[in-house]
């Protein structure tokens, strides 16, 4: 009898070890499968973090270049009266920005000409400044030498206004 006590005692270590270790590998299964889905769900759901940093675009600052006031004398409408005004162009980036320095005498002359142009009841109303903010992108971004690419001027603001 002491050798059948001897083996069931042998027996049980061998039960509980088996159990633990089934346990454990059942523990680490589930939590592997666990990880796995979450991984695949946050990958595929399309949260905020699911793009690659590749993909995310950054935010670039903006870059402004002022011009130095202009004065011109406008179109009669009745009576002669003169505009000075104050501009800042928005630009793509830095290189944009040097480039219109570069030229900075065609870009007055192609501006002066353009405000010249105008009369005081076109430019008064805020659609006429809106419509002579576009006429002077378009004047801006025209190339300063044949066969180049155009500017890429993005806004133009107009800082002061002044009609008398």
């Amino acid at each position: 009898m002491a050798q059948q006590e001897a083996a069931a005692e042998e027996v049980k270590p061998k039960k509980s070890k088996k159990i633990i270790i089934l346990a454990v590998v059942g523990v680490l299964l589930l939590s592997a499968i666990g990880g796995g889905a979450a991984w695949y769900f946050g990958q595929h759901s399309g949260g905020h973090d699911a793009k690659p940093k590749e993909e995310k675009k950054v935010a670039q600052d903006p870059v402004f270049l002022t011009l130095e006031t202009f004065t011109v004398n406008l179109q009669p409408d009745p009576d002669e009266q003169y505009l000075q005004t104050d501009i800042s162009v928005q630009v793509e980036d830095a290189a944009q920005a040097d480039l219109i320095k570069l030229h900075m005498p065609s870009v007055r002359s192609r501006i002066l000409i353009l405000l010249s142009s105008k009369k005081s009841s076109e430019v008064l109303s805020v659609e006429g400044k809106k419509a002579l903010t576009k006429e002077i992108i378009a004047q801006l971004a025209e190339p300063f030498v044949a066969g180049e690419k155009p500017q890429a001027v993005k806004a133009v603001f107009f800082t002061s206004f002044v009609i008398q």
